[in-house]
């Protein structure tokens, strides 16, 4: 597969493709910082705890405001032609309606789930306005999905359906500015969160992920796919 490559704004010269790509260190995240890193993109990393050596790697806790502002200022004038908002937890797997679901991991999970991709977009505009055709790639939930509502998970069903609205929004006012946002469902993943049971592996839904991203225009902006390209229901 050849490198991707985005033409320099006004450099006029090819460069490698610029990508960031949050919660990097593990899971998702970390299968397509391998991939992208493979095809010889130039390709971030972050991660709020232990980083892997190799690549280029950049803390970010994606809840904290001046972790963004730190995270700006070291991207200060750099182009970004993809970013990538896949950090996420899913802490409420098994909790009663009776008597779990506490206010704290409400708080928490709608922190990074939510406003950590609001955050990180709002952090990394300005760089993705310095490419040719940037794009974000917000990567959600089937359990978002209002229409596919099976009860329980609240917290994170709920997280991610407001995780997919943010997108759908994003989407159409960044549309006249030309940068494309993208919402997908990455398939149940064999990781720590999507377990040991799961359909498919992190290369898998890499692989997917990456020709949905791949596709992804301001003619298909706003768009809730799945990893091997259905179009998800709302």
């Amino acid at each position: 597969m050849p490198a991707p490559v985005a033409l320099s704004p006004g450099a006029g010269h090819l460069r490698a493709m610029s990508i960031l790509i949050t919660g990097a260190n593990r899971g998702i995240g970390r299968a397509l910082f391998d991939s992208y890193t493979g095809d010889a993109a130039e390709v971030i990393g972050t991660a709020r705890g232990d980083k892997p050596s190799r690549g280029r790697w950049m803390p970010l806790d994606v809840t904290d405001p001046a972790s963004h502002r730190a995270l700006g200022e070291r991207l200060r004038g750099e182009a970004l032609d993809l970013l990538v908002c896949n950090a996420g937890i899913f802490p409420d797997r098994g909790q009663s309606l009776n008597t779990g679901y506490p206010a704290a991991m409400w708080a928490e999970t709608f922190a990074v789930n939510v406003t950590g991709v609001f955050l990180t977009v709002q952090t990394l505009l300005a760089n993705l306005r310095l490419a040719p055709a940037p794009r974000i790639a917000i990567v959600a939930s089937q359990l978002g999905s209002q229409e596919r509502a099976a009860g329980g998970s609240y917290i994170y069903r709920a997280s991610k359906a407001a995780a997919v609205n943010l997108g759908r929004n994003l989407a159409a006012e960044l549309k006249p500015e030309g940068i494309a946002v993208g919402i997908y469902h990455p398939g149940w993943v064999r990781t720590d969160m999507g377990g040991g049971g799961a359909a498919i592996t992190p290369a898998e839904a890499a692989a997917g992920l990456k020709a949905r991203f791949d596709e992804l225009t301001v003619d298909t902006t706003g768009r809730f796919l799945t990893w091997d390209g259905s179009v998800h229901p709302f």
